[in-house]
């Protein structure tokens, strides 16, 4: 299976985490940004829907086949939050820095046992822009949030994301343990099982 598919998104560090993932499995995956393609309006209730707009509205501009996720970190202390809107959390145009910062002050001292939190992740493929049956799968990583930010690597709300399993932050985990136990790696590996079995 060599065939191009288009990966819905503007980030730089989803663009270099899904190429590791994907390394070695014939795939051909090329950022929507190769094309031109314009930002879809992200204007979905929750993690699926807007999985689908993205997917779709890279498959109208290319013609070609094209996956996307969207993906954010649920806290249990904020009923959710920020959830689907964990990119923009602090406002449009904001780093993740500032991200970060916002979710730190709102749970303030909080006791880390209720700081618990997780990464969710959805992933739609559609074969073409009116493919009626998208393929969607989905990956949780669960943890909890720190009180202050750890870790050089990963990007978004990793430095604040503390992996029990591994008792270091997201931002400190090696690449390679990360793309085994991500909330993305879950989903893509879920998702590229289904591809496969589409032919």
């Amino acid at each position: 299976m060599s065939h191009t598919i288009i990966l819905a998104t503007g980030n730089a560090g989803k663009v270099i985490e899904f190429n590791s993932l994907l390394a070695g499995l014939g795939l051909h995956i090329r950022p929507q940004s190769d094309f031109a393609v314009p930002e879809a309006e992200e204007t979905g209730l929750s993690f699926i829907e807007n999985a689908i707009i993205k997917a779709r509205n890279a498959a109208q501009h290319t013609g070609l086949p094209a996956m996307a996720d969207d993906s954010g970190i649920e806290v249990d202390a904020l009923n959710g939050a920020p959830g689907i809107y964990s990119a923009r959390y602090a406002g449009l145009n904001k780093s993740s820095t500032d991200n970060n910062s916002k979710l730190l002050e709102a749970l303030g001292d909080m006791p880390q046992e209720q700081r618990t939190a997780r990464f969710q992740c959805v992933m739609a493929y559609l074969r073409h822009a009116e493919d009626p049956t998208p393929l969607i799968a989905q990956g949780t990583w669960e943890g909890r949030i720190l009180g202050h930010a750890q870790g050089e690597h990963g990007f978004g709300y990793d430095p604040i994301f503390w992996v029990p399993s591994h008792q270091c932050s997201a931002a400190e985990l090696p690449e390679a343990i990360k793309n085994t136990i991500s909330h993305r790696a879950l989903a893509l590996q879920s998702l590229l099982a289904q591809i496969k079995l589409q032919g």
